[in-house]
């Protein structure tokens, strides 16, 4: 199925054709790892997560770059507060961001590419635009000349005589033009440092992406994705520069998630109210956030309430009691052995269609999510039905799974699961066996156990299930 994407740069939805058929070249833009990751920081990771996921489920090998911004004002910052140095830092801050990563079920990238592994690629990136009359040095500084690029401001939609600047695009009296951002930042005393033909400094923000998209990916991506808030300047430099030196787009195809608000109000600094992933997956199922960035259009701005959690959190256990519940009638005895009902197939069929329509048609996830749940009410009432099959069953549970594969919204099983289990079933056993006894203490004792353990008994028509809370 042909796959549309809304493109940040043409403000339209494009149809997807990979630059080599099959393959796709995919760079998102990393953290800046002085903190831990916010759930704002999240939805771009989840969601580009489950771009990657579908691109993969549609046939294509994805190449899938996500940097790590390992050196910079704010790093330095937090290691003068700290007492200790930007390496510590980032090395703290790095854990922490794949344990959470981790935590929210995200699959690892191909690779995450340092900025501090990349400094001689960074400073011959520079030099060559020094050559090419794209940047100059002005007292230890590197700037790049933006009234050389004509096409500046086409990401954003901005005129280059009305660009608002802000945070990373200084003003200064080094620079020909205000408009000029920074390369290559000449050090101040006690600053962690690297050699160039321009003195002792740092990279700039905006280079870094640049010449490890060229590194990792060449010359041009075919999706290049960010939050919103990175169009301008982030996203804008990136083209300037890149464009500049190689002649060629630098990204096919670029797509921008919205903001996320706590209860209604612009997360900020000033405000207080962001909410760390770390502290976040300590109250909330992993699975519920995703399914509340996933519940919302990726373009569109996202709400986090207390409302809105609950309504993710009743939602994915309904999809995991399903799975649960078609995995225990699939192995109660007594099932119908015909083939699947052709009718149950047709709907099957019909389901999987309408999931695929909605994720090739700009990753529509939260109508895709309107599928999966057609397909859960589907499979529940086939399992009340007595002449169940096992066929049919199987396939009900496979399309969800396949589904899922996409979204990742059901548990993850962990790596004891299996042994685990197996004493969940014998102490279920076992408590049967003391209430025929009319043990009731002991069975009060596995009773409560169980509970310790956010194990849940359902009585079924088939017998006893559990289920994890």
């Amino acid at each position: 199925m042909a796959i549309t994407i809304y493109n940040t740069l043409t403000r339209a939805k494009d149809l997807f054709v990979p630059q080599t058929p099959g393959k796709v070249n995919m760079y998102v833009c990393g953290p800046t790892v002085y903190d831990y990751i916010h759930i704002g920081n999240a939805r771009p990771f989840i969601f580009f997560d489950v771009v990657r996921r579908y691109l993969e489920a549609a046939g294509n090998e994805v190449r899938y770059i996500v940097n790590l911004t390992d050196v910079d004002d704010k790093l330095i910052k937090k290691a003068e507060q700290l007492g200790t140095t930007v390496p510590e830092v980032a090395e703290t801050f790095i854990a922490a961001f794949y344990a959470d990563i981790d935590s929210l079920g995200i699959r690892k990238a191909t690779l995450n590419p340092r900025v501090t592994d990349n400094i001689p690629e960074i400073i011959a990136f520079i030099a060559e635009l020094v050559d090419k009359g794209y940047a100059y040095e002005s007292e230890g500084d590197v700037y790049f000349r933006t009234s050389k690029f004509d096409e500046y401001g086409k990401l954003s939609g901005q005129n280059i005589g009305e660009l608002q600047f802000g945070i990373r695009v200084e003003v200064g009296d080094r620079k020909e033009n205000q408009q000029d951002f920074v390369l290559w930042k000449g050090a101040k005393p006690g600053e962690i440092k690297w050699e160039s033909p321009w003195g002792d400094g740092r990279p700039g923000w905006h280079i870094e992406c640049s010449a490890m998209a060229r590194r990792y990916l060449g010359d041009t991506l075919d999706i290049h994705g960010g939050g919103h808030d990175l169009q301008f300047p982030h996203h804008e430099c990136e083209i300037a520069q890149s464009e500049s030196l190689s002649g060629k787009p630098l990204a096919n195809y670029w797509m921008h998630n919205g903001y996320i608000h706590i209860n209604n109000e612009k997360m900020s600094k000033s405000l207080g109210n962001g909410i760390k992933v770390i502290e976040l997956v300590k109250r909330i199922k992993p699975q519920a956030i995703r399914y509340f960035v996933l519940s919302t259009h990726y373009r569109s701005p996202l709400n986090f309430s207390d409302d809105t959690i609950a309504q993710a959190l009743n939602s994915v256990d309904r999809i995991a009691n399903c799975a649960a519940n078609l995995k225990h009638r699939l192995s109660s005895e007594g099932l119908n052995d015909a083939a699947i009902d052709p009718a149950l197939q047709g709907k099957l069929d019909d389901i999987g269609s309408q999931f695929h329509a909605k994720m090739s048609d700009d990753f529509n996830t939260p109508d895709a999510i309107t599928a999966v749940f057609e397909l859960v009410t589907e499979a529940n009432q086939y399992m009340n039905r007595n002449d169940a099959s096992a066929e049919g069953l199987q396939a009900l549970l496979g399309l969800l799974e396949q589904l899922d594969n996409v979204l990742g919204l059901l548990p993850a099983q962990e790596a004891d699961a299996e042994l685990l289990d197996a004493d969940i079933e014998q102490l279920i056993v076992e408590r049967t066996e003391a209430r025929k006894a009319k043990n009731w203490a002991r069975a009060d004792e596995i009773r409560d156990l169980l509970v310790e353990k956010n194990i849940v008994l359902e009585d079924t028509p088939q017998g006893i299930r559990w289920r994890r809370k």
